[in-house]
């Protein structure tokens, strides 16, 4: 634990004057993943048998990845440092020598089965090679490198990643920087005899304190895609996938102990007690959460969950806006900048926030399916990228008259739309590594002059009448944020064969006057605990609050 407990006070917050800062939460997308304890290494050397033009060769492929030790139910598991190097036999070298081929330039394919208890899907690990020279003889070694599926599971027990087929393409050049005739050989793989019993490359425990367990019989029913275009293996969980097991409780409400840890299972029962009866004094347990955890915080660092709906006006639908994590930092208050009217008193605090994906200024990938056109569905999987700060300003405003106060919440981030996968009818449509919005997301701009450039905005107003509870948005107990997004023009979505979807995304998607509609809940004050009935942070200092989405 890295910061004092929690201690009671009244949970709707009244006026504080100067006390109140009031923060608006942004980052429309699923939760970060958490920080796996401990790396499990795979270094696999397998024998293979590649069929060339010549016939079938035998072929080493070697595979080299890094999984987490260990992640939670929910969390998403995302290989990382993987390289796939496959030596070919003095055949293939004569094959491209008789080219006249002086270089060659590699792209892999690798089929990887992902298996858990009866539960089985497939992945493609991808990855390209700079062009390298052809020896004039002895084998060819090629490493290919690059991005994978990440994978989520909503089941315990161990997940087993098996080796399968390999696709090589192989783009060969003349020593003058041509191709040859023909231009690209395509190499297909399979493990060889002396492979069997040797192509499990790991097996990720899921589960923190669950059994490790063994793949079953595979079944024949597909993984359903996450939200962050990989695969998720087992039965889709009540809320969007790449989500761990809820943290340990904060302090009970009306008590000064801890919450007493519970490794079991959410929902299961303590010994010797109901499924139904709660221990006097011991507040309900959080909800599935994804990670928020500030990793150096300061006096004014604040975190919180948001949820919420956007609609897409030309498809004529609404996407949800899966839980996600923000962490703020708070500034302190100035006088504002425009004159204040007699009869008030004002007071502006400027903030910053970050989205935090693993570590990254973005939201994790989340999917959604529209119908285009009234009829055809299509699937896209997306992310935000931050490509600025985002500003968070609050005008407070206490009126003498009557004694109530307001806060005037505006959020301004700077955000591109970049789509990843798309699937129209489910089938897929290559739309290239590049596909994005041309410019970042906006918004009708109150204080154009002020604040220039294309960003998002959002608005929260919180009300705090003399003698009476919080409306509407406020720091401690969060609220309601709304705004309205224009999506830009599409830039860079172009498929393997040259052909560029720009005008298709940008007829289908972009355009003006998308509601969105966001609920915040109550903030995890990190370092320095605000007092309240109920906890609002978890035993880690994680946000204790979850809130629902609401259109």
């Amino acid at each position: 634990m890295r910061g004092p407990r929690p201690t009671p006070r009244p949970s709707r917050v009244r006026a504080r004057g100067a006390t109140i800062a009031a923060f608006v939460a942004l980052a429309p997308l699923l939760p970060a993943a958490a920080v796996a304890v401990g790396t499990l290494k795979v270094d696999a050397a397998l024998p293979y048998v590649c069929t060339l033009p010549s016939g079938q060769q035998s072929a080493t492929v070697r595979i080299t990845a890094s999984f987490p030790e260990r992640v939670a139910v929910g969390e998403e598991i995302r290989p990382a440092d993987v390289t796939t190097t496959v030596e070919l036999p003095a055949a293939a070298v004569a094959e491209l020598t008789a080219l006249k081929a002086a270089t060659v330039r590699a792209e892999t394919r690798l089929a990887v089965g992902v298996a858990q208890k009866e539960q089985r899907a497939e992945v493609t690990w991808s990855g390209t090679a700079e062009p390298v020279a052809v020896p004039a003889e002895g084998p060819l070694v090629l490493t290919t490198t690059g991005d994978v599926p990440s994978l989520t599971t909503a089941e315990a027990g161990g997940l087993t990643l098996t080796a399968q087929a390999l696709g090589i393409d192989l783009a060969p050049s003349t020593s003058d920087g041509a191709a040859t005739t023909p231009a690209a050989l395509s190499l297909s793989c399979v493990p060889g005899r002396d492979a069997e019993g040797r192509t499990v490359l790991a097996t990720v425990p899921v589960g923190a304190d669950g059994p490790t367990g063994e793949p079953g019989t595979p079944s024949p029913s597909p993984a359903s895609p996450s939200p962050s275009g990989s695969t998720t293996v087992g039965p889709p969980p009540p809320l969007p996938s790449n989500r761990p097991a809820p943290a340990s409780p904060g302090t009970p409400a009306g008590t000064g102990k801890q919450a007493p840890k519970d490794p079991r299972s959410p929902g299961q029962p303590e010994r010797g007690r109901a499924a139904d009866e709660t221990p006097p004094g011991t507040p309900p347990p959080r909800p599935a959460a994804p990670p928020c955890i500030t990793e150096n915080p300061t006096p004014v660092s604040l975190s919180a969950y948001i949820t919420g709906y956007s609609n897409v006006r030309k498809l004529n639908g609404a996407s949800l806006i899966p839980l996600s994590c923000l962490l703020i930092e708070q500034g302190l208050p100035e006088p504002p900048s425009t004159p204040v009217p007699d009869g008030e008193f004002q007071f502006f605090t400027p903030s910053t926030a970050n989205l935090s994906y693993q570590g990254r200024k973005q939201t994790p990938p989340f999917t959604s399916t529209l119908l285009t056109f009234g009829f055809a569905p299509v699937t896209a999987t997306m992310v935000l990228e931050q490509t600025g700060p985002i500003t968070i300003g609050t005008l407070f405003r206490a009126i003498f008259a009557t004694g109530d106060n307001y806060l005037d919440n505006t959020v301004r981030a700077p955000l591109v739309l970049r789509v990843l996968d798309v699937e129209v009818n489910g089938v897929t449509l290559d739309v290239g590594a590049s596909c994005r919005t041309e410019t970042s997301l906006s918004s009708p701009e109150p204080e154009p002059a002020r604040y220039p450039g294309k960003h998002l905005v959002m608005l929260g107003r919180g009300y705090i009448p003399v003698g009476g509870n919080a409306q509407g948005y406020q720091l401690t107990t969060g609220g309601p944020l709304k705004g309205e997004v224009t999506i830009p023009a599409f830039k860079g979505c172009v498929t393997e064969g040259g052909e560029n979807l720009d005008r298709l995304l940008t007829a289908s998607i972009s355009g003006s006057g998308n509601y969105l509609k966001q609920m915040q809940g109550q903030t995890c004050t990190v370092l320095n605990q605000v007092p309240t009935d109920d906890p609002q942070c978890t035993e880690d200092l994680q946000p204790y609050v979850v809130p629902k989405p609401e259109r």
